[in-house]
């Protein structure tokens, strides 16, 4: 294998969008330009395509259409639910649950509304990333509003308990809303039958365009406009519909619900092989996040006596693309609040890689980039003199 190919091995991060999805957008980009709301005709075609997708995403959820509300991404539906479930309940209380490894769209909005009169717990998790039930139920109050909990942590893969914590929810009257952005459309989500209130998603993590995503509402629950102006989104959203990237997200989502099955199992298998190489020839290296509940195409793990940006720059010069952990945080020089959440020391944390998967990864290149990364570890480890000392105080101990 050539050394200039380039394995893109950060799709949590964003994917490529599909042919298939630029070819359904690209002439509501160029003849089909209208705005949709406007009242003649050429732009009622394009308010019908929007529509189309709107119903699309809702039969993919087990919900309506009317409960699909498109916004900029996963960012805004998530500061759009904390905001307005806050602002629109205030009169019933001000507490709202979450965890410590949520993504940062809910943490530092968590930390703007405890300024402005909430209090927001923040939930522990355990050494794979999944929070207590018995804990979650003991944090409720009566002046509890809301739970938010992500469906699958975006750095370590691992999947939450939904369906039980939506459970726990609606049997204190509390609205549950997951931050569903790195699984969806990546593993089966019905929001009945998973007890989900409130869900955030997001067009480029599926192979559409950045800049699109949406929140699923469910009828009947009050909330607050984040985006104040007109009156699209059914009075609920402001702003120029974005047409061409809400079809393209539509399209994406037919695409995902007719592969998803045949897609996860080739995922998981890639997943599996890769995991199972690099904990048996790299030494002191541990897989973070569950062994098995965990999206199918996330692998992330921590070496000792490593630091990430070091490998990150030599898997780059070797034509591998992967991360440290969330691509919103890369230029952070602090350790994962998520690897410091399930008990990983500093030392440690900062030694993280993620490598993250898609329908288009082969098995060539996962053993490539194994071949790749055992030799970056040990030439990383062979410049360290802790690694030098913990070596020689093994020698000593056999």
């Amino acid at each position: 294998m050539a050394e200039t190919k380039m394995i893109y091995l950060d799709n949590a991060a964003t994917t490529k969008v599909k042919p298939e999805v630029f070819a359904a957008m690209k002439p509501y980009l160029e003849e089909q330009y209208g705005n949709p709301s406007s009242a003649y005709a050429f732009s009622g075609r394009i308010a019908q395509k929007v529509d189309e997708s709107r119903k699309i995403i809702a039969d993919f959820l087990g919900a309506k259409p009317n409960e699909i509300y498109f916004t900029g991404g996963g960012s805004e539906s998530d500061n759009w639910t904390l905001k307005g479930i806050a602002d629109a309940y205030k009169s019933k209380g001000n507490h709202i649950i979450t965890t410590k490894i949520e993504h940062h769209a809910i943490l530092h909005t968590g930390e703007y509304l405890e300024k402005h009169g909430c209090e927001v717990t923040y939930l522990n998790v355990d050494g794979d990333g999944k929070i207590d039930l018995k804990e979650l139920e003991a944090a409720i109050r009566p002046e509890t509003i809301l739970i938010s909990i992500m469906f699958a942590n975006n750095e370590i893969g691992t999947i939450e308990p939904i369906k039980e914590i939506g459970r726990i929810a609606h049997e204190h009257g509390v609205l549950f809303h997951t931050d569903a952005v790195q699984a969806f459309g990546h593993v089966d989500i019905k929001v009945d039958e998973l007890n989900i209130d409130l869900l955030s998603a997001s067009g480029h993590k599926l192979n559409a365009p950045k800049g699109v995503g949406f929140l699923y509402i469910r009828k009947g629950i009050k909330i607050e406009p984040l985006i104040h102006g007109g009156a699209q989104e059914r009075g609920k959203r402001a702003g120029t519909t974005n047409a061409a990237g809400i079809i393209a997200i539509g399209e994406a989502v037919r695409i995902a619900s007719e592969t998803l099955k045949e897609r996860a199992d080739y995922e998981i298998k890639l997943r599996d092989h890769l995991i199972e190489r690099v904990l048996a020839e790299i030494p002191y290296c541990r897989l973070n996040g569950h062994r098995t509940d965990r999206l199918p195409n996330n692998t992330n793990f921590c070496f000792r006596f490593i630091e990430g940006e070091s490998l990150l720059i030599l898997l780059d010069k070797a034509g591998i693309c992967g991360s440290s952990g969330s691509a919103c945080t890369s230029g952070s020089l602090d350790p994962s609040h998520v690897l410091l959440a399930i008990g990983l020391p500093h030392e440690i944390a900062h030694g993280s890689l993620r490598l993250t998967l898609s329908e288009e990864t082969t098995m060539e290149e996962i053993d490539y980039t194994v071949d790749k990364l055992k030799f970056i570890v040990e030439r990383l480890r062979s410049m360290s003199p802790l690694y030098e000392d913990f070596v020689k105080k093994q020698g000593a101990k056999a």
